[in-house]
């Protein structure tokens, strides 16, 4: 198997993790916070998905885009404000500032299937490059891999919220 082919499934092995969690979340509850917890379902979608889609971007497969992310601006029913779900953001439960949980699925899909996708297509010299991020500078392939790892840490997140809000158990 190719490596552009396995950092590829990574990412869209995470995706099904990610979705089984959302089970008992609806747009009643979506942007619902549980004390001492740091965020909401919908607020991981678009974090995640804007996080993928940055990676992407790195690969050359353009900026998030305009249907889902707005920039400088008010996230509404069908797309994310980027800045209300980058790194260090604070969510907020304010369900019109954010889009529905079905449209957050969708849009989370998508940025998952996007980066499996570019990251097939990309050469070996694109998927090596050194690419700055947070701190450190980092060869590209090795955040693809890591977004399957983030995709993790925040379905962590999930089921802790699920826990505090008294949803029943995903796993059993």
């Amino acid at each position: 198997m190719r490596r552009q082919d396995l950092l590829a499934e990574s990412v869209l092995t995470s995706k099904p993790l990610v979705l089984r969690f959302l089970a008992g979340f609806d747009d009643t509850n979506a942007t619902r916070q549980a004390p001492s917890l740091p965020n909401h379902a919908v607020w991981c979608l678009g974090h995640l998905a804007l996080t993928m889609h940055r990676v992407a971007e790195k690969l050359g497969g353009g900026p998030p885009p305009a249907d889902a992310f707005i920039t400088g601006g008010q996230g509404d029913a069908r797309r994310f404000a980027a800045e209300s779900v980058s790194f260090n953001s604070v969510p907020t439960h304010a369900p019109a500032s954010y889009p529905t949980l079905a449209r957050s699925v969708e849009i989370f899909e998508s940025a998952c299937d996007h980066l499996a996708a570019t990251t097939r297509n990309a050469p070996d010299a694109a998927l090596d490059a050194p690419s700055p991020w947070g701190a450190a500078t980092v060869p590209v392939w090795t955040l693809v891999l890591r977004m399957a790892f983030h995709n993790g840490v925040h379905t962590g997140q999930l089921t802790d919220l699920r826990r505090s809000l008294g949803f029943k158990r995903v796993l059993s």
